[in-house]
């Protein structure tokens, strides 16, 4: 990597006068079977006691690495920063054998007791990873022409064993939009809903979790995130009897917290909040998707370096998500941002801006999710 020592240098003493003295939460495993008696509840709680604020924060944070196994800045990442999970793209997947290798080398190297969050894009057609050497599944309009939302569960069975055989634990599908592109099932609301419930299901069968995305809904999207703002103005009813439909549907079913994620779009809504995108707005994060939905589960942002995101410092980013309602803030490319996004929460935590409370909070869903993954092996 070009700088790689001025990266390490210019962060090692910030990091580490903020990591002093972590308790690491993780190594004092020696509870016995204590722990392992209580339930998850109370073995996440448990947990969350033992870390230090660092700690905490690091588990808000899900990264992207450079290089196709562990090297000296990636070891730097995982352990000065504490992080949680870590994405891997095409950048990082050339052999079979060398991606399996790569997420042991990840899971050796991750700061605690809990497994590290490795996740992938594998929704099938144009958004797939590793092609070359994993045949990637059809796409999602495709299962939708077949009428038949039974494939949808066989084609999540399918990809979570593979996955899970290159070691990855997380995968960012399925798509739950409404819409016309090969991202989506359909165009109808309620056959979204039907493939997605058996997607979900096929993968909480080979005991992978999975992430239903983009909440609200990219469907009416007319632009890419990625690149820049995009806004959408259909009307609240509108919304709420299309787009909404699918993600209502699957977080009111039973253990649906234990079994998947929620993804937040870039996209501003403006029938929900006039200014904000989705994945920094309290109005959708909270006030819809947690308090009127009840979901109970982890909220991962989208991609915070995406062009539709490009509205304030990394500093100030990741708290204006976790502010919104956030439990991760994915950051998939530059170290310096996943950096100044890790100073700016603990900042936040440590002048009171974010609240203790709120801080755990999220915490406890992620290493309840975690607790999850442990309990299926």
């Amino acid at each position: 990597m070009k700088e790689k020592w001025p990266l390490l240098f210019a962060a090692l003493f910030t990091v580490l006068l903020l990591l002093g003295g972590c308790s690491g939460a993780a190594t004092q495993a020696g509870t016995g079977g204590i722990e392992q008696k209580m339930t998850p509840e109370e073995r996440a709680d448990a947990m969350l006691a033992r870390m230090t604020p660092a700690e905490k924060i690091g588990q808000l944070l899900m990264i992207g690495v450079h290089g196709t196994e562990i090297n000296d800045d990636v070891r730097f990442m995982l352990s000065e920063y504490a992080v949680g999970g870590v994405i891997l793209f095409d950048r990082n997947l050339e052999t079979a054998d060398g991606v399996r290798r790569f997420t042991k080398e990840l899971q050796d190297a991750r700061h605690g007791e809990l497994p590290l969050l490795i996740a992938i894009d594998e929704e099938g057609g144009p958004v797939a990873r590793m092609k070359e050497i994993l045949p990637p599944p059809p796409a999602q309009s495709e299962l939708g022409k077949s009428g038949d939302p039974v494939l949808a569960r066989t084609w999540a069975k399918k990809t979570a064993k593979r996955l899970r055989d290159f070691g990855f634990n997380l995968n960012f599908a399925p798509v739950a939009d409404v819409g016309d592109g090969e991202r989506c099932y359909a165009g109808d609301a309620e056959t979204v809903a039907a493939f997605v419930h058996e997607a979900a299901a096929g993968y909480a069968e080979e005991k992978m979790l999975c992430t239903l995305k983009h909440f609200p809904g990219l469907g009416k999207g007319e632009a890419d995130t990625h690149l820049d703002t995009v806004v959408v103005n259909a009307d609240r009813d509108t919304l709420d009897a299309e787009d909404i439909v699918p993600f209502r549907a699957l977080i009111n079913e039973s253990g649906a917290s234990d079994r998947f994620f929620v993804m937040t779009s870039h996209i501003t809504y403006t029938a929900l909040d006039e200014t904000l995108p989705a994945s920094l707005s309290p109005a959708i994060m909270t006030s819809l998707l947690r308090k009127e939905l009840g979901w109970r589960g982890v909220v991962v942002t989208d991609d915070l370096e995406m062009g539709a995101a490009d509205i304030f410092p990394f500093r100030e980013l990741g708290v204006r998500a976790v502010e919104a309602g956030a439990d991760i803030v994915l950051v998939c490319h530059e170290y310096k941002h996943q950096q100044e996004a890790f100073n700016g929460l603990l900042q936040a935590l440590q002048s009171g801006r974010l609240s203790e409370a709120r801080i755990n909070d999220s915490v406890r869903r992620i290493l309840r999710a975690k607790l999850t993954l442990e309990e299926r092996k």
